[in-house]
């Protein structure tokens, strides 16, 4: 094996988020560096199970959805209440007839 092929190996200490941190053995920086986290598990919604929004740039979303509206079935739409267009009619010609 060649001589001097692998890089330094060095403990240095990580700084969490939240201010902890602990010692490990790393080839980053220098012997006794400090190496201070932006992310971490504690924060991270990859591993906190946090809720993903989708950011809807350029209207992209609404253009898939209005391409595929009635791709699935129904093609009616449906209100903040849940019930479809034809459903919110056929109630309101109920009410209107009584």
């Amino acid at each position: 094996m060649k001589k001097d092929t692998h890089p330094d190996y060095h403990i240095i200490t990580v700084k969490m988020t939240d201010g902890s941190s602990f010692q490990t053995r790393s080839t980053w920086g220098e012997a006794n560096g400090t190496l201070v986290l932006d992310i971490d598990p504690t924060t991270h919604p990859a591993w906190t199970g946090g809720g993903q929004k989708i950011l809807d740039r350029d209207g992209r979303v609404g253009k898939f959805n209005k391409k595929f509206e009635g791709f699935l079935g129904g093609s009616e739409k449906k209100d903040n209440s849940g019930e479809s267009t034809s459903d919110k009619t056929a109630s309101e010609k109920n009410e209107s007839g009584k």
